[in-house]
Parts: C-alpha cells; structure tokens; sequence
C-alpha cells in the first residue's frame, strides 16, 4: 500500500480513538445530552444536602428514575431546595420520601427514594414533604469526638 493510504487509515483510527474518550468522558461526567420533554420536575427540601451536585442520580429501588437538576437556597425556609427532574415513565405517591445517600463508604452522593402507601400521585412541580439530609462524615466524627470529651471530663 501507499504511504498515504496508511496515513489515511491511521488518521481515522485517532480520530475514531478520540472521539470514544471524548463519548466516554462524558458518559461517566453525567454530561450527555438528554430530552427535557420526557421528564417532570418535583422539588425536594433538604437542611442539608452534604456533596449533593447537579446532574447526581435520583433512585428508587437501585433503579436510576431521574436526575438533580437544581440545588438553591430557599430564603424563606433556609433550607436547600433541590429541583428533581424525574422520567415520565416512573409515576411518584404523593408521600414518597427522599433520602441523600452516598454510594460505598466515600462515593459519589445520589437521592434515594421510597414510595408511600398513598393511591394518588405527586404531580409535576409538587414538593416532597418527607426528607432526610446527608449524613456528613465531619459532623459524625466530631459528635463522636465530643462524645468522648464529656466522658473523661465527668471523671
């Protein structure tokens, strides 16, 4: 073969290399584009939403239903209002729960969620009313820390 014909080849093989690493990079950055029309929105207020970010996975039974797509200080309440964007296809109660939980011991943080007993659903741009924040590893460690302190100082 030519010498141009290979360096032909070999030009789109990097550029097909590229275009993968590129693919994948956003694959794992939750980056890729995805339709608005075929999710709804609920809100969620948390007192603590830990490392919660944008794009974070929201589940229900390990299964990905949605994604985080806002996280704002609410000035009446004070407290984070997380805006969840929800595919149309998973239909929530309107007493599900919503918990910030972390994947292994120091992963990524996702919302977890668990539905209720109730018969009627949460419509589109309702508020979740049962919540749990993020549990935050600093704040634990201080608790425990502080609960020893009492301890040796009551002796």
């Amino acid at each position: 073969m030519k010498r141009s014909t290979i360096d032909l080849w070999v030009g789109i093989f990097v550029a097909l290399g590229i275009a993968a690493v590129v693919f994948l990079s956003l694959k794992v950055a939750n980056l890729t584009p995805q339709s608005a029309s075929q999710t709804y929105v609920v809100y969620a207020d948390f007192d603590n939403v830990g490392g919660l970010k944008v794009k974070a996975p929201v589940k229900e039974a390990g299964v990905l239903v949605g994604r985080v797509s806002d996280i704002r200080l609410d000035p009446k309440t004070y407290r984070a209002r997380v805006a969840l964007n929800i595919d149309k296809t998973y239909q929530l109660s309107d007493d599900v729960s919503a918990s910030i939980l972390t994947s292994g011991l120091l992963g990524e943080q996702y919302i977890g969620l668990q539905q209720g007993g109730s018969e009627t659903n949460l419509a589109p741009g309702g508020t979740i009313t049962i919540t749990s924040s993020a549990l935050v590893l600093e704040q634990l460690i201080g608790k425990f820390m502080t609960g020893f302190a009492g301890k040796d100082a009551s002796k």
